[in-house]
């Protein structure tokens, strides 16, 4: 159970690190990938949800084996942009650097899933009937 720990609060802690710089570079972010962001609610809306799932991580973090559930979808969250970026690689949408970019989740997405299988959900509440 303390590997789920150490592995849910450092991936809460490293998104918190990467994602906040991204609330002040909207405006960068649309010059370095034009066109430029002309929706900017939908980007500060990826950030919102991106910031809640970082949060999430930490309340897994605090209990694994009562929050076991709670780590499929994590998996499902890392897994998803692994598969995306891979998807735009292979169509030649986006260059070998920025595929880079889903590395760190795809470690998260392993480390997500071993955190999983290593955790007991014998913390869990029992909600069978009697």
């Amino acid at each position: 159970m303390k590997f789920a720990r150490v592995v849910f609060f450092v991936a809460g802690a490293w998104g918190v690190l990467v994602l906040t710089p991204l609330y002040f570079l909207v405006d960068l972010t649309g010059r370095a990938y034009p066109p430029p962001v002309s929706y900017p609610h939908f980007f500060y809306g990826f950030l919102s949800v991106a910031m809640a799932w970082q949060f999430a991580f930490f309340v897994i973090a605090s209990n694994p084996a009562r929050y076991r559930v709670m780590m499929i979808p994590c998996i499902v969250e890392k897994l998803g942009y692994v598969v995306g970026t891979t998807a735009l690689y292979l169509r030649a949408r986006i260059a070998a650097a920025e595929m880079t970019t889903a590395v760190p989740d795809f470690v998260l997405c392993v480390l997500f899933a071993v955190a999983f299988l290593r955790t007991s959900d014998s913390g869990a509440p029992d909600t069978r009937r009697r």
